[in-house]
């Protein structure tokens, strides 16, 4: 397992971390996971709009970097600019269970998530571990209150389950992130000196972090290799020169990585469970700072662990089997075994994914993993093999290439089966036909994507998530907006998955309109069932649909999200005003509203 912490001050992402992940070495072939925790990640509004709505430049950046290298994306959380991902090589995926997450904030009295910290929790292998990433408060004086605030988030971070429901109750703890402890006592020449004599052995003892390690009994049990590398704290950005500025900060050890092993325990456990069997051990294989990297005023750290079970559940829930090679549409047959007890949804479903995909929902295409057959057999408990599913033709990805078929649980929201890769080789739809002909599909993507966007399909992407389950939190968390009804409010189909985008021109064409067409098609409204809302400078006009400017608006063309952001103050007053003065604004019309809506209270509208 290997570790990284980062406080990346707000900057954009390097273009290289495969020195930081250790991507360049032999190791990457031993390793297993890898959890990143990064700390002060550009969390502005305007920044943090863009992420809650995709994905951000950070998390985008190692998924970018690891795919090549089989680690998938298992789980990530975040809480404003603190982040947590944790990867996994995509075989491992069926043995990483009951994930879930949690965040606690600490600054500001708990109201604000500058400073806390954010965590993943899952089962490997049957063994309950535990990822969690800090940022404690700052400062020379304020040990006592990163001692406080670390026993707030061990106190408040609870988990769903019988069995280790707070932090310390797994039976591995990995504790990292921006924990801010510093050197005392000494002036900052002699920690320069230190530094410069390669004599670190001399500041180790006035670190407050080793200090605290004896003194406070929240920290008993947490360990940590040597400090052989320099203090990661505080640099010129864009030097490997420590602080120079009018404040010269003292160099200090702010970026750490501990974990903790749970002591063994006698008897059964809350729940009625037994504890796992066996003794665990960890060895810190790798602890060192990165210094090329210098975006930042803080050096990034990793570790690298070997961790050993005592024992393993080697048999996944779902066992999936499947053809060594797709090369006739009827052959794209799944048969699947399920593991008795196993909890089986309705909402589950086998996705199809590239060789070197990034998280469980970047599938090409995927089939639900129901019939009616099946269902009878679970309900009667008679069998828990031979249930069998199809991908339909137009689902499947034409061309060659190798694939992985992975069944998605919804009730443990994982992948809880997986099967080596296999070939796919189909002729390609758009052969023979003629390159401008634009009643056909421009590519083997935007197939599957129509298939994905049936007026009655359903998505496998999360719609009922859990407990901080999503990525970034949802716009409605911002105070102060108005969110207008979407699509999915007006009860019109959704689209199953950010790949959906890829069915999008990249190229918009502009449109112009003549100006005396935009005349009359302002003027000739009668016998129109549908409008659009035009704003001039002499108010609002309602302009046909059937016009040429009507269809020039990007919104019928579909090409931007029906939704509008705006301050609560300023939509209320701006109503409100128009309504003294007798005047109701027109609706803005989307391109799915229901034709027949109308604009103005004439028409039999209330405001």
């Amino acid at each position: 397992i290997t570790v990284v912490t980062w406080n990346v001050g707000t900057a954009m992402p390097p273009n290289d971390v495969t020195s930081l992940l250790h991507l360049n070495t032999g190791e990457t072939n031993d390793v297993d996971m890898i959890a990143i925790g990064l700390q002060e990640v550009n969390s502005k509004i305007n920044k943090r709009l863009k992420d809650a709505l995709f994905t951000d430049q950070w998390s985008e950046l190692f998924m970018d970097v690891l795919s090549p290298f089989h680690f998938i994306l298992v789980s990530t959380v975040r809480m404003q600019g603190v982040i947590l991902l944790v990867f996994s090589k995509y075989y491992h995926l069926p043995f990483l269970q009951d994930i879930q997450t949690d965040c606690t904030r600490t600054g500001l009295g708990g109201y604000w998530g500058n400073k806390g910290g954010v965590s993943v929790r899952l089962s490997i292998f049957g063994h309950m571990v535990c990822f969690l990433n800090c940022h404690l408060p700052a400062h020379l004086e304020k040990a006592e209150q990163r001692k406080e605030d670390f026993a707030t988030i061990l106190h408040m971070q609870q988990f769903e389950g019988r069995v280790a429901n707070g932090i310390l109750d797994h039976d591995l703890v990995f504790w990292f992130g921006d924990l801010n402890f510093r050197i005392e006592s000494l002036d900052i020449c002699f920690v320069k000196y230190a530094i410069d004599s390669n004599v670190l052995n001399q500041l180790w003892e006035k670190d407050q972090l080793n200090i605290a390690k004896s003194t406070w009994p929240v920290l008993r049990g947490f360990q940590e290799g040597p400090l052989n590398f320099p203090p990661t704290f505080k640099f010129d950005v864009g030097t490997n020169k420590y602080d120079s500025s009018a404040k010269k900060r003292k160099p200090a050890w702010t970026d750490r990585i501990l974990w903790k092993i749970k002591c063994p325990s006698s008897g059964l456990e809350a729940g009625g469970h037994r504890p796992s069997r066996g003794v665990l051990s960890v060895s810190q294989l790798c602890y060192c700072s990165h210094m090329e990297y210098t975006v930042s005023d803080h050096k990034p750290v990793a570790a690298i662990f070997a961790v050993q079970f005592a024992s393993k559940v080697d048999k996944p829930p779902i066992e999936i089997y499947v053809a060594d090679e797709w090369s006739r549409p009827e052959q794209a047959v799944v048969r699947y075994k399920m593991a008795v007890g196993f909890h089986r949804s309705s909402w589950d479903w086998i996705g199809l994914y590239r060789v070197g995909f990034r998280h469980p929902k970047d599938y090409v295409s995927y089939v639900w993993a129901r019939s009616d057959d099946g269902e009878r057999c679970l309900e009667k408990q008679l069998c828990v093999s031979g249930l069998q599913v199809m991908f339909s033709e137009e689902a499947l990805p034409k061309g060659n290439g190798e694939y992985i078929l992975g069944y998605y649980s919804n009730t443990s929201s994982s992948i809880a089966g997986v099967t080596e890769p296999f070939q796919i080789s189909l002729p390609r739809s758009d052969e023979g036909s003629s390159p401008t002909d634009s009643s056909g599909s421009s590519s083997e993507e935007d197939d599957s994507t129509l298939v994905l966007l049936a007026p009655k399909s359903r998505s496998p992407s999360p719609g009922k998530m859990k407990r901080h389950r999503s990525r970034s939190p949802s716009l409605a968390k911002f105070q102060g907006l108005i969110l207008r009804p979407s699509s999915r409010d007006r009860g019109m189909s959704r689209s199953p998955s950010p790949q959906s985008r890829c069915g999008l021109p990249r190229d918009i064409p502009t449109i112009h309109v003549p100006q005396k067409e935009v005349g009359q098609a302002a003027d000739s409204l009668e016998g129109r069932s549908f409008y659009q809302t035009v704003q001039e400078q002499g108010g609002p006009r309602c302009v046909s649909t059937d016009s040429p400017l009507a269809r020039a608006d990007p919104r019928n063309l579909g090409l931007l999200p029906a939704l509008r952001l705006e301050m609560i103050d300023q939509a209320l007053g701006w109503r409100q005003g128009n309504v003294d003065q007798g005047y109701y604004p027109c609706r803005r019309i989307s391109p799915t509203s229901p034709p027949g809506s109308c604009t103005t209270p004439k028409e039999g509208c209330s405001p």
